[in-house]
């Protein structure tokens, strides 16, 4: 049978465009459906524009550290307009260049919704049909509100880009690492940030010990954090009377003049009660799988909404693969890329390939950052006898300034084979770090190939290398 395309993907994000290129390289007809920007959340609502955000919000505690060192400087205001706009024409670009590389690649691009009709046709929200051999949805994934009375007066991290003035103040409800990263680049630029976490400890799932300090210094460095805390109810400010506001007798913060939206009452399970110019819910992402017509087809859908495929991104429906949040494996946009490259080994160069999800390094850039790879202490010794090699100190840079900063090291090590089997950085530039680090331990390293390399002396990272001793067993 004689199709329009050989392959049509589902999906302008980082996945879905490197399958599309790579796939169109080995000479198959490809095109590309995507009903938003182009790029997708990685650099247009995610990584790429909250890091960007995450270098302004460094800049006031730069200068405070600056004066420290014999400068005679100062912050001064924050401008979100001014930001925003150069922000702005940042993600414009970015998106340019995405979609030249797609049109050098002879990609032809839809920019319209796509919704499958039946194994090979693919319909647009444009009027079009086009058929196609295979097919490759990459629709990654969305933030969602939780089931709650008036959580539509809440912003999502999507919302956050978007935002016409700054805050004074806002609310951030979760404790995962959307939710803590934020909290510092608020805090950062200048808001002052309250963060309900209903867990009885923040970033769930990464080293206990690691998170603990992270936490710690959040709060040192101002942010507001209630652990074991949700919130009862919300409501738009506007419609309480006064005496309703904080019942508990709390203070209730005046909205400001350029306050994002309608300021929001909300309630506490602590019973505290109080008005915050902004409210936003990081409490969860939900993978982009309904209303694509696949559960029609045959294609799986798991309780959470991800599409189930196999170790080659196959989907239950032979033609028809998925890569990315989408399949919510493991949600990170190097993985998503891998993905899609290992997805045109498959089934455009008959070199069957299994995207490897093992040991993938990542960061959470809170302020400080926590750098991860491998297995956490818990992970751990839950497998086998282990040796945790750890410091935790005041780097050189904050301890001349009298900052209370500290630095975390930690080396999990196998009692048996000596191999490291993780590592947990929480520092500045702990993000950069662990990509080195996640090379050594990637490659099987030891704990005495560790010891046996030299140090860099005066860094932090000399420690990686210096730790003769275990502080524990397990």
């Amino acid at each position: 049978m004689s199709y329009d395309v050989d392959l049509f993907v589902i999906g302008g994000g980082s996945g879905g465009v490197r399958a599309a290129r790579t796939a169109a390289a080995t000479g198959a007809k490809v095109a590309l459906a995507e009903d938003s920007r182009m790029g997708g959340t990685c650099v247009i609502r995610g990584c790429v524009p909250k890091k960007l955000m995450v270098f302004a919000s460094e800049f006031r505690e730069s200068a405070h550290l600056a004066q420290q060192y014999g400068w005679s400087a100062t912050a001064g205001d924050f401008n979100w307009t001014q930001f925003r706009t150069k922000l702005n024409d940042e993600l414009d670009r970015l998106e340019n260049v995405y979609r030249n590389l797609l049109n050098g690649s002879d990609v032809a691009i839809h920019d319209a919704r796509a919704t499958m009709k039946d194994a090979h046709t693919v319909s647009l929200s444009n009027g079009e049909t086009v058929t196609a051999e295979t097919i490759l949805v990459a629709t990654g994934g969305r933030p969602v509100r939780p089931d709650q009375t008036n959580a539509h007066l809440g912003m999502v991290s999507d919302d956050i880009f978007n935002m016409e003035t700054l805050p004074k103040s806002i609310l951030i409800i979760g404790g995962g690492y959307i939710a803590s990263e934020f909290a510092c680049i608020l805090n950062g630029l200048g808001v002052q940030v309250t963060q309900y976490y209903r867990g009885a400890q923040i970033l769930r799932g990464f080293d206990d010990e690691a998170r603990g300090l992270v936490a710690d210094m959040m709060q040192e460095k101002g942010i507001d954090l209630h652990l074991g805390t949700n919130i009862v109810e919300m409501r738009a400010a506007a419609d309480m009377d006064d005496d309703m506001r904080a019942p508990m007798g709390a203070p209730v913060p005046e909205a400001g003049p350029d306050a994002v939206g309608k300021p929001v009452w909300v309630k506490a399970t602590n019973g505290d009660a109080r008005v915050y110019d902004a409210v936003m819910f990081a409490t969860g992402r939900a993978p982009n799988s309904h209303g694509l017509g696949l559960e029609d087809l045959g294609v799986q859908i798991n309780r959470r909404g991800a599409i189930e495929v196999d170790d080659y991104s196959k989907t239950a429906v032979d033609n028809i693969y998925a890569i990315g949040d989408v399949t919510d494996r493991i949600q990170l946009t190097p993985v998503a890329i891998r993905e899609g490259m290992a997805f045109t080994e498959t089934v455009y160069k008959n070199n069957p390939t299994k995207p490897d999800h093992e040991l993938v390094a990542s960061a959470v850039f809170t302020q400080p950052e926590l750098g991860t790879v491998g297995l956490t202490e818990e992970q751990a010794r839950e497998i086998e006898p282990i040796d945790v090699y750890c410091t935790s100190f005041r780097p050189m840079r904050s301890a001349f300034a009298d900052r209370p900063d500290r630095v975390l090291m930690k080396l999990v090590v196998s009692k048996e084979t000596r191999v490291v089997l993780g590592c947990q950085i929480v520092a500045e530039g702990a993000g950069e770090l662990i990509q080195m680090v996640g090379i050594a331990i990637k490659a099987g390293l030891t704990k005495e190939d560790f010891d046996r390399t030299y140090a860099v002396h005066p860094t932090m990272s000399e420690e990686l290398v210096t730790m003769q001793n275990p502080v524990r067993s397990a």
